[in-house]
């Protein structure tokens, strides 16, 4: 018997981090069609909305979406959209299926993480940065809770290391007027960036610095690398020809992943989507997302949120990036931290990795005490020099 059941779909596909909300669409619809050609018995309508980047419209629309009888919901990419909503599914006892690298300290019986938390994306960062490139930091970041805790984090964590961060620099989400902060940092001449710009923030960014170094003669790349926890495929292409290539991204997934299962996520998804960007990151975690809740529903034979929570928990999924599974104590993700260098044909070299998936430390309370002291053998082993 065949049941029948309404999700949500609620990403920011037009605004300043459009490009990213696209992918992420892609992503889930693509888990959605292979979900409805599976035969495991669920039909599935997804009901799409798109908050435009807009914070008051994530509060509506999920409020819209709750009171309409759907329980479960694949969205949000920023935190400060995530921090809006999570009331109203706490309010109306739905699930938020949250599918975005973010920066932890955090948890709801009322959200599902799919994306990376800050010990599977930051501190890998962190240590990587101090081996091959040096201590000396400038921050840079939206004006937001993610690049805020980001960059407490990591100075944190760097600081530790005997490192220091230079300064730290703040813009509005979607502005695009950087040259202060770039002659800021040509001033200090750190030995890298660490870059929490989102959207057309950061791709503005990206060129300006790139163009900036070039003019004083200075390998930008080489000199003074730009890494982010954000930076993705799709990304590049809104970056450009002209400074795409050499920026440092920690991530769990790259599309130019070896492997079967990556194989066929990217066939189908170019198939699927022939006029859009590489996959991604995001796109993967969201893909990651449905094939979860689809899994979740079916043990569960309801979309009731205790119900579908407690049947994650048993799940384990082959993905593109390797095996993901949720964890029982935290639902957050076990993911495979990576990290990549982009070149000049828009796709990432994976030059770190780790052996297999590692579990999740929202609050960094397992991890190292007050994120301080380096790990006591390496996480990720050498891909590429």
């Amino acid at each position: 018997m065949t049941k029948r059941l309404r999700i949500g779909v609620m990403f920011s596909t037009t605004g300043s981090y459009g490009a990213v909300g696209r992918t992420m669409l892609n992503g889930a619809m693509l888990g959605l069609g292979e979900v409805a050609t599976s035969g495991n018995g669920l039909e599935i309508e997804p009901v799409i909305v798109n908050p435009g980047g807009d914070l008051s419209q994530y509060r509506a629309l999920a409020h819209e979406l709750l009171a309409s009888g759907v329980r479960q919901v694949i969205g949000c990419y920023t935190s400060s959209s995530r921090k809006e909503v999570i009331p109203c599914f706490e309010k109306h006892d739905g699930l938020l299926w949250y599918p975005s690298h973010y920066e932890g300290f955090e948890s709801s019986d009322n959200v599902i993480y799919t994306g990376a938390s800050p010990n599977q994306h930051v501190l890998p960062l962190v240590d990587y940065l101090a081996a091959k490139h040096g201590k000396r930091a400038f921050c840079i970041g939206s004006n937001y809770i993610w690049a805020w805790e980001n960059n407490r984090i990591f100075r944190e964590a760097l600081i530790a290391r005997g490192g220091a961060v230079l300064a730290e620099r703040y813009l509005p989400v979607g502005d695009t007027d950087v040259d202060r902060a770039i002659a800021a940092i040509l001033e200090q001449r750190p030995d890298f960036v660490f870059n929490n710009l989102i959207g057309t923030s950061a791709y503005a960014f990206f060129r300006a610095f790139r163009a900036a170094c070039r003019a004083r003669g200075v390998d930008q790349a080489a000199e003074i690398p730009v890494a982010s926890c954000t930076l993705a495929e799709p990304e590049l292409s809104e970056i450009g020809a002209e400074a795409v290539d050499g920026h440092l991204s920690s991530s769990v997934y790259f599309a130019s992943l070896a492997g079967a299962a990556n194989d066929a996520f990217t066939q189908a998804y170019a198939t699927k989507f022939p006029e859009a960007p590489p996959t991604s990151a995001d796109a993967e975690a969201c893909y990651i997302a449905v094939k979860l809740l689809a899994a979740a529903l079916q043990q569960a034979g309801t979309d009731e949120a205790s119900a579908v929570r407690a049947a994650v928990a048993d799940q384990r999924l082959i993905a593109p990036q390797g095996e993901v599974r949720i964890d029982p104590q935290t639902y957050h993700a076990w993911l495979t931290p990576r990290i990549g260098r982009s070149t000049a044909a828009g796709q990432f070299e994976v030059l770190l990795e780790a052996p297999e998936p590692i579990a999740p430390d929202p609050y960094l309370v397992q991890t190292s005490p007050r994120f301080a002291a380096a790990m006591r053998s390496p996480l990720l082993r050498l891909v590429k020099s």
